[in-house]
C-alpha cells in the first residue's frame, strides 16, 4: 500500500534534473528550439529562435515531459552500461525497428499539447535533421534510442504549442477588427 505521507517529490529537483540530463547527453535547448524553428518557419516566417526556444522551456516545464525524459534517458544509459536483461539489452542497444516503446514514450510528450503534434513528430522522426542526426550516430558509442524521439518530441510539442498560440492571436486580431467595424457603423 502507497504511503503518501512518507514520499514527497520536490518538482523543482525534478525539473533540474531533467535540463542537467538532457546537457549531459549532449542536448540544449537552443538545439531543440533549431527543430522547432524548422517545423514552424514555413508557417510563421517572422518566428525567432528565442521564440522557439521559450517554447521548448515551456514543454519542458511539464511533468509528465520530465518524466518521460527522465525515463527515456536511464534506459539508455543502462543498455549503454550493459545492464538490461536480454533481449531487451540488444533491443535498445541496437535500436531495433520493431522495438517500438521508445516512439511511444515520446507520444507521451507529443500529446501534451494536441493531436497537431503527431504530424511534426512523424516527420522528424523521419527526417532526423539537426541534433538528431547526431543522436542517430551510433558510432561514438553513445545510446540514444529513446532520447532521438524524446528530443524530437519536444520539438514537436513545442511546435504544436506555437500553433495553437499563433492561433488563438490571429483569431483575437480578428475579434477586434470585427467589433471595431461594429462600432464604426
Amino acid at each position: 500500500m502507497s504511503r503518501p505521507n512518507l514520499y514527497r517529490l520536490n518538482s523543482k529537483e525534478v525539473a533540474r534534473a531533467t535540463e542537467e540530463w538532457l546537457t549531459q547527453r549532449g542536448v540544449s535547448k537552443e538545439q531543440i528550439g533549431q527543430l522547432v524553428m524548422l517545423l514552424q518557419k514555413d508557417y510563421f516566417p517572422e518566428l525567432t529562435l528565442e521564440e522557439c526556444v521559450v517554447n521548448v522551456e515551456a514543454v519542458l516545464s511539464k511533468r509528465e515531459v520530465q518524466n518521460a525524459v527522465l525515463t527515456g534517458i536511464q534506459l539508455d544509459i543502462l543498455a549503454e552500461e550493459g545492464k538490461l536483461l536480454p533481449p531487451l539489452q540488444d533491443m535498445i542497444k541496437y535500436d531495433e525497428g520493431l522495438y517500438g516503446c521508445d516512439e511511444v514514450l515520446a507520444l507521451s510528450i507529443v500529446n501534451v499539447y494536441g493531436s497537431i503534434g503527431f504530424t511534426n513528430f512523424g516527420y522528424i522522426d523521419k527526417f532526423k535533421p539537426g541534433v538528431l542526426k547526431k543522436l542517430n550516430d551510433k558510432s561514438d558509442g553513445n545510446i540514444h534510442t529513446f532520447l532521438d524521439d524524446i528530443v524530437g518530441a519536444i520539438a514537436a510539442a513545442a511546435s504544436s504549442r506555437i500553433a495553437h498560440r499563433k492561433q488563438a492571436e490571429r483569431e483575437a486580431v480578428a475579434e477586434g477588427l470585427e467589433q471595431a467595424g461594429e462600432a464604426g457603423e
